[in-house]
């Protein structure tokens, strides 16, 4: 199996607050199963838990609740149990003032309603079955041919026409000694969006008192499936100081990137960053290379560190606001994405137009159609084993 160790954990945790490759078939780069049981959130707990409020109705009629996580130093992170979404994330700027740093909706229509529908740029949510594309939407496990729901174009996206983007999940709120936690479960059924085995999957969302924001992911299946989880916020790290983000300076700790056809669909070709605008080994504007990349930022970076445990994935700084976020992770991939397709439509918390690369994605990750390439890091999850996958987001600043 090549992309899961059937010992250990996969773990992105962030310094200051870090968002989500590295390639290869060998066990070092996988991703974590194990059939050891998950960690126990509920150990050590402090005194105080984390609030909530009602979000809205969705159009059926379902009521949805807003979760909102504090530290001790004042941050906060707001979640909603539609999507698994962070709708906000509320950390100090270089002097001390504390500001929203990504995109998100005042309530669940914003998320829910027709425009977003229509639009569906995934602000915020949890993705899966299988984050990201899928060629075709086909893929073969053990002899037998599958076929998962297309929506983009001629291929499947983060799960389909119906992901976890638009599941109602299970929420239970929570205190570690970590910091104020929200546990969030869902039950995907065996065949829902055409995927094999009734998967089960566990997100627990954590909020330091170190300024990071810790997500941790865990899953079981009865029966062989592809699986790939992440998450799909857009960050502003200047707290509407600008409306683009194209002044951000992103550093991405990877040599090599997976080459893409015109629909976004790996060829199956790693190729080395350096000499192109994908190499952002060093720190690199977003906007200075962008206009060399039709259609801008969306691509999965190889990470460097891939099989060591938690590496280094991402680190972002805005000069406007002096904050910073690094990501860390245990996977091996990282899809940075630069709100191509933000287009102004969509009007997101107090009537803030979010238009074109308003935000930005760092979404760790396995690698895309990773089902259709064996040379990739394997996205197989079998029944008996465990998923674990973290991915931390620390926020910081510079002075």
């Amino acid at each position: 199996m090549n992309s899961f160790r059937r010992s250990g954990l996969l773990a992105v945790t962030l310094p200051g607050l870090l968002l989500l490759a590295a390639c290869g078939s060998n066990q070092s780069a996988e991703q974590s199963t194990t059939t050891a049981p998950a960690a126990d959130s509920t150990q050590t707990k402090s005194a105080t838990m984390p609030t909530s409020a009602s979000f809205g109705k969705t159009p059926d009629g379902t009521e949805v609740q807003l979760f909102t996580l504090t530290n001790k130093q004042g941050a906060k992170a707001a979640i909603t149990n539609y999507g698994g979404t962070l709708v906000s994330l509320m950390m100090p700027d270089k002097d001390g003032k504390m500001g929203d740093v990504v995109l998100g909706f005042d309530d669940v229509n914003g998320y829910a309603g027709p425009a977003f529908r229509k639009a569906n740029p995934y602000i915020g949510a949890l993705i899966g079955r299988y984050g990201n594309r899928i060629k075709n939407g086909k893929f073969t496990i053990d002899g037998k041919a599958y076929q998962v729901g297309v929506n983009n174009g001629p291929n499947s996206l983060h799960g389909g026409k119906v992901g976890y983007d638009q599941k109602i999940w299970e929420a239970q709120p929570g205190t570690s000694a970590d910091g104020q936690s929200l546990t969030l479960k869902y039950l995907s059924k065996d065949g829902e969006e055409g995927y094999p085995g009734n998967l089960q999957v566990t997100v627990v969302y954590t909020l330091t008192d170190s300024n990071a924001l810790r997500i941790d992911y865990t899953a079981t299946t009865d029966k062989t499936t592809p699986v790939n989880l992440t998450n799909h916020a857009y960050f502003n790290l200047s707290h509407g100081v600008s409306k683009d983000v194209l002044n951000h300076e992103v550093t991405l700790p990877a040599d090599r990137y997976t080459v893409v056809d015109a629909t976004l669909i790996p060829t199956g070709e790693l190729k080395p960053v350096k000499g192109t605008p994908f190499d952002f080994t060093t720190p690199h504007a977003i906007g200075e290379r962008i206009a060399q990349v039709p259609g801008g930022y969306d691509h999965n970076w190889a990470l460097n560190g891939s099989g060591e445990g938690q590496h280094a994935a991402a680190t972002v700084y805005d000069p406007a606001s002096g904050r910073t976020m690094e990501v860390t992770t245990d996977q091996p991939g990282i899809q940075f994405y630069t709100g191509n397709f933000l287009d102004g439509s969509l009007k997101g918390k107090g009537g803030t137009v979010y238009g074109l690369h308003g935000g930005f994605c760092l979404e760790t990750q396995h690698f895309p159609d990773s089902p259709n390439q064996p040379k990739f890091p394997s996205t197989i999850l079998k029944p008996g084993e465990t998923l674990h996958s973290t991915s931390v987001y620390t926020f910081g600043v510079r002075k």
